[in-house]
């Protein structure tokens, strides 16, 4: 994977407005046939960043419309018993992973199945493909046992979570190896934009790089490229020293943020690493509809000109180790102005690639 070339190619950020997931597929193969991802669809809440990875968790009760692991059911040593056997069955034994609970399946994998099924009726064969799971701090803060604490606070149920995030991401990084292209995971990130406040103030750098560094390696076990994806600002300083192939930031909103950082910027891209760079707006509809495609080129070269200034590092060099993305996901929008966002996302990469 170390010889894995973005080239300034497109890449998609998570979620559409749309309700019917052939044809939101179908969009995403339509302005990324060289990298498509599997689409979530936040009008279904069995398919939020949250909910959709509850499922085979100790202390999850199906049909419950909260993000709750209750500990006090009588059956939950049992359940946590059953889950860790899993685990090593899996890691250590050779289970199945197609087959466990680290699967996405039912109304909760839809998306992905549906992926799968479009790609394999494609022609032409893909560079990559892109999957997502939610990042453990995100998911770890949002989940709460019975007394309404985070499950990041309890170890039990911390190490859990991790776990079936991190197999998860290996299940989809294995879909997508079985049909010849580089798997591509993301570890969506939005709560690290708070980390430092008083909200994470428990949460250390340690805490953060430790419990993503679990999710990388079993991504990198199935020789996938593994990427995060943070909406907003944080201390890149974390996640340029850690394992991640891919960082993915806000560069419309936040690149004066981000450059403070060269020193590890640079250390980064030396490894031969990779920047996607959220060029494109998703934040509110009257910012999309006032971008151009040249208007956002022409940030982008000024952006990848001050990062060439400050690293040394010469521009084509950056333009070959960066993917060209919108700063978030579109889920949250409305239709035409989610389109709009694929297509300058498309627009702007085509610039960049004909260079």
């Amino acid at each position: 994977m170390k010889n894995f070339k973005a080239n300034g190619l497109p890449l998609l950020i998570g979620s559409l407005p749309m309700e019917s997931h052939e044809k939101a597929t179908k969009l995403v193969l339509e302005y990324t046939p060289d990298i498509p991802l599997w689409v979530q669809l936040p009008l279904y809440r069995e398919e939020g960043m949250v909910p959709q990875f509850l499922p085979g968790l100790p202390g999850f009760t199906n049909g419950s419309d909260k993000n709750l692991l209750d500990t006090s059911k009588p059956e939950f040593n049992e359940e946590f018993l059953a889950f860790f056997e899993e685990y090593i069955s899996i890691t250590e034994s050779g289970a199945d992973l197609c087959t466990s609970r680290f699967a996405l399946s039912g109304a909760r994998g839809k998306g992905f199945f549906e992926f799968l099924k479009q790609i394999d009726e494609k022609k032409s064969p893909c560079i990559a493909l892109k999957g997502q799971v939610t990042g453990p701090i995100t998911f770890g803060t949002a989940v709460k046992d019975e007394n309404n604490k985070d499950i990041f606070y309890n170890d039990q149920l911390k190490d859990a979570a991790i776990k079936k995030l991190a197999l998860n991401a290996r299940w989809q990084a294995h879909e997508f190896s079985k049909r010849g292209a580089v798997p591509i995971i993301f570890i969506d990130e939005p709560a690290l934009a708070g980390f430092g406040t008083s909200a994470y103030i428990t949460i250390t750098k340690e805490d953060v790089v430790q419990s993503i560094e679990e999710i990388i390696l079993e991504i990198h076990a199935e020789n996938g490229l593994a990427g995060v994806h943070v909406c907003a600002n944080t201390e890149w300083d974390m996640l340029l020293g850690s394992g991640l192939d891919i960082i993915s930031f806000d560069a419309f909103s936040f690149f004066d943020r981000f450059i403070l950082y060269p020193e590890r910027i640079k250390a980064y891209l030396d490894q031969k690493k990779i920047l996607a760079w959220g060029i494109v707006p998703t934040g509110k509809k009257e910012v999309i509809a006032e971008q151009t495609t040249q208007g956002l080129i022409q940030l982008l070269h000024a952006q990848m000109d001050e990062l060439a200034d400050k690293t040394g590092i010469d521009k084509e060099t950056i333009i070959s180790q960066s993917f060209i993305t919108p700063s978030c996901g579109t889920g949250s929008l409305d239709l035409d102005s989610a389109k709009t966002v694929l297509r300058l996302t498309r627009e702007v990469s085509a610039a960049f690639r004909q260079r």
